[in-house]
């Protein structure tokens, strides 16, 4: 059995529990909302299936459930303590939230989100939780973009790389982050957001893959990077900003300049979804479209980074 089949099943089975339970519709087929190489998730009624990454660490999933069971105000709590095994991947388990309306960006709720947020830097991260992985996918995101360009390069490549090498290391995922661990989400976006219980019920932050310490701005790096390249409105980068200062978030002074915390990991995020903007265009054999190129000529307008920013992966 092939695995959105064998991850149906089981969330089919993950619903029902116990025999007798109340019916729900099991003659309609359960709904895929992802299938891609890297997670599949399977919703059947209130319950959800994600199939993990292949190589995904047990233990250290493990871990990362336990932090959702423990701060359900903040994250969606899971359904299960561990993850299942099913054929090479690990399955976890969860309740159904109803997500961001996508079609709806002036209800985008940038200041529930931030709050979120700085209820989670400001959580005690638990004893052996393994560093968030958000440098190390800004990592994979540049080796994927060099292993595209060995056929043949791609003329957008150049500022990408050159921004990418200015970098200190700790946000190459090649040193430790700076400053005092805290916790952190490690992908930050619109689309890890739900209300719980659905429709109408308060916002939670969903996917725990890449959760674990370190430095919390890279948590606001992604907003951060949106609105330097004109992505984002200035409102809405300033209720963000300022709902995250209110609630008394660690990763920026509470008044002042954000810019020297956000900076680098801003950076990054911009450098990240140019490289994988510039894979993608080439795997389909067409040109970048508008918000692509905005990206990529915001790695061009980069500035070498400052001696103090550099510096600070020795800090």
């Amino acid at each position: 059995m092939t695995l959105l089949p064998a991850l149906t099943a089981q969330a089919r089975a993950a619903a029902h529990p116990a025999p007798g339970a109340a019916p729900c519709g099991c003659d309609e087929p359960a709904t895929p909302l992802a299938d891609r190489p890297d997670a599949t998730v399977v919703r059947h009624a209130d319950t959800v299936a994600k199939a993990h990454a292949p190589g995904t660490d047990a233990a250290e999933l493990t871990l990362r459930l336990a932090v959702a069971a423990r701060l359900p105000d903040v994250l969606l709590p899971p359904l299960t303590p561990a993850p299942a095994p099913l054929q090479d991947r690990l399955v976890t388990f969860w309740p159904y939230g109803a997500p961001v309306d996508p079609d709806d960006p002036d209800a985008a709720p940038w200041e529930a989100t931030a709050t979120l947020l700085a209820r989670l830097h400001l959580t005690t991260p638990p004893d052996g939780l393994p560093p968030m992985r958000g440098p190390a996918k800004a990592a994979r995101a540049v080796a994927r973009l060099r292993a595209a360009l060995r056929p043949e390069p791609h003329p957008a490549a150049d500022p990408v790389l050159a921004a990418w090498a200015a970098l200190p290391a700790w946000a190459r995922a090649e040193a430790p982050m700076p400053g005092t661990p805290a916790l952190c989400h490690g992908d930050l976006h619109l689309g890890q957001l739900v209300r719980y219980p659905a429709p109408g019920g308060p916002w939670r932050l969903i996917d725990v893959d890449d959760l674990g310490t370190g430095t919390p701005a890279w948590d606001l790096a992604r907003p951060a990077a949106w609105y330097a390249c004109g992505l984002l409105p200035p409102d809405a980068w300033t209720r963000f900003l300022g709902a995250y200062q209110r609630s008394g978030g660690p990763a920026v002074p509470a008044s002042g300049d954000p810019w020297p915390a956000l900076d680098v990991p801003a950076r990054a995020l911009t450098v990240q979804t140019a490289a994988l903007a510039l894979v993608k265009a080439r795997a389909a054999g067409r040109p970048l479209d508008d918000v692509e190129r905005a990206i990529v000529e915001a790695c061009a307008r980069m500035a070498p980074i400052s001696p103090q920013l550099a510096s600070a992966d020795r800090d």
